[in-house]
């Protein structure tokens, strides 16, 4: 069970906290527009508006698609819940692999960011 997130954060964790909070904000709007989106790909059929084959196959591309994004979006939004976790413990910043603090220009870019720049290039290496 996750533990509540403290009430005050300042300073350089006031800003790791708003970044984190702006990440999960656009990151909750992009999912509900995909979902939306999935939606509306999956009641055209239904709809009759349909009707050729290209256009159901481009449908349901799309649906796949947009199917897609909300799981990768969903990924993120568990990245960015457990960055949140991780600075209320105060191990947010630290590198997942090394335990080396995260450069500041990497949190910039990627606040939710578990891994530094040399760990990160080997993952993908693999």
């Amino acid at each position: 069970m996750a533990r509540k997130l403290k009430k005050v954060f300042e300073g350089k964790e006031k800003e790791y906290y708003d970044a984190l909070m702006h990440a999960r904000d656009v990151v909750t709007r992009q999912m509900q527009y995909h979902a939306e989106d999935a939606l509306d790909c999956s009641n055209a059929d239904k709809r009759g508006v349909t009707t050729h084959m290209a256009d159901v196959s481009s449908d349901n591309s799309r649906h796949e698609m947009e199917l897609r994004m909300l799981t990768e979006e969903g990924n993120v939004l568990q990245l960015i819940e457990d960055a949140l976790q991780r600075l209320n413990d105060g191990e947010y910043g630290l590198c997942q692999d090394c335990g080396e603090p995260i450069s500041e220009g990497r949190l910039k870019i990627r606040p939710y960011a578990v891994f530094c720049v040399k760990c990160k290039s080997r993952h993908e290496q693999m």
